[in-house]
């Protein structure tokens, strides 16, 4: 830019540096020539350990502790193992960080993930995103799940109050007054809830919490987005209550190992921070109470969750089609 005439102040906006530095290599280009551009030898001593016994280090660090056994190794470890091998000849465990820093590299970290084997694992996705999209004309999608083992937990002491500088203070000990089982279906496009609290889950729980279902939507399809717990799966008591609604229901079922696609999870997550996180109930009906209360205040103005996740493409190559008909299991007689 400088040999096409462009002045110092236009360089230094055009790239973003500052216009000192632009002057200062101008200035070394017209004093030295080309060897100006040359990064000269810096003040201090060289680095003792090189590029490529820094990558060697950190190609160490990615090594498993114990064959079968532990995989996060300690410095110390790690201090050892690479002067075993003979990468360096002597280490500290400072300075060994502070390569581990600079690539970015913490092998003390370990964050876990779980794999589906569902073998239709991206069909079912997209089955269940498409209606997520838009419900099928005429119909409503519910997506429904339990929560279970909420306790009902009173605190013993009363927690001290947080001031400037210190946190709330709360004391370890509390009283068990039992525990409750939440039963809720999310309306995915209105966001308006329904829910019932349950001394157990169980199959008769369910097929009842289904039966008040049914009466709040006396007409059209529902389409019913669950995953795959054993009373969900249970086809004859499924089919008999389909029969006695018409075969109204259409349920889908989550793949396995992938809770996060049902969206009544994000609303049961709002309620443990809402509701139960830190909280003291003194009794079942407090928190039943309490419970009823949130799903009430949720229903004064629903809102729907925006999910902004389409589906996978699927592996065959084809363009990503949402049908609604796909990987479904209407439960009727016979089939």
């Amino acid at each position: 830019m400088a040999h096409a005439g462009e002045t110092t102040t236009a360089i230094s906006q055009a790239t973003g540096v500052s216009v000192q530095t632009v002057s200062h290599w101008r200035t070394r280009l017209a004093r030295q020539g080309v060897q100006g551009l040359q990064e000269v030898a810096r003040s201090g001593r060289p680095r003792r350990i090189g590029a490529a016994q820094r990558l060697e280090l950190l190609s160490l660090a990615c090594e498993p502790a114990e064959a079968q056994g532990r995989a996060t190794p300690t410095l110390d470890e790690l201090v050892g193992r690479a002067i075993e091998r003979g990468v360096v000849s002597q280490l500290s465990r400072s300075h060994l960080q502070r390569i581990l820093q600079a690539g970015d590299l913490r092998p003390h970290r370990v964050r876990q993930w779980l794999h589906s084997p569902d073998p239709q694992f991206r069909q079912k996705v997209n089955a269940i995103c498409a209606l997520y999209a838009q419900a099928p004309k005429g119909s409503v999608v519910l997506s429904v799940d339990e929560k279970t083992g909420i306790q009902a937990l009173q605190r013993k002491h009363a927690d001290r109050a947080p001031q400037p500088g210190r946190a709330r203070r709360r004391e370890f000990e509390y009283a068990r007054h039992g525990t409750q089982a939440l039963i809720a279906a999310l309306d995915v496009h209105s966001g308006r809830v329904m829910g019932s609290c349950m001394d157990r889950r169980t199959q008769a729980d369910l097929v009842a919490f289904m039966e008040q279902v049914a009466l709040a939507h006396p007409k059209g399809r529902v389409h019913i987005v669950w995953d795959n717990l054993n009373t969900h799966r249970a086809q004859a008591v499924w089919d008999d209550f389909n029969a006695r609604h018409g075969n109204r229901f259409v349920f889908h079922f989550t793949p396995l190992h992938a809770s996060w696609v049902n969206q009544i999870e994000l609303l049961f997550g709002i309620y443990t921070r809402r509701v139960l996180r830190h909280a003291s109930h003194s009794s079942i009906a407090q928190l039943r109470e309490r419970t009823e209360a949130f799903m009430a205040q949720r229903n004064q103005a629903p809102k729907p969750f925006k999910w902004t996740f389409a589906g996978f493409e699927l592996q065959t190559g084809e363009p990503l089609r949402f049908k609604h008909d796909a990987n479904v299991r209407r439960t009727k007689k016979g089939r």
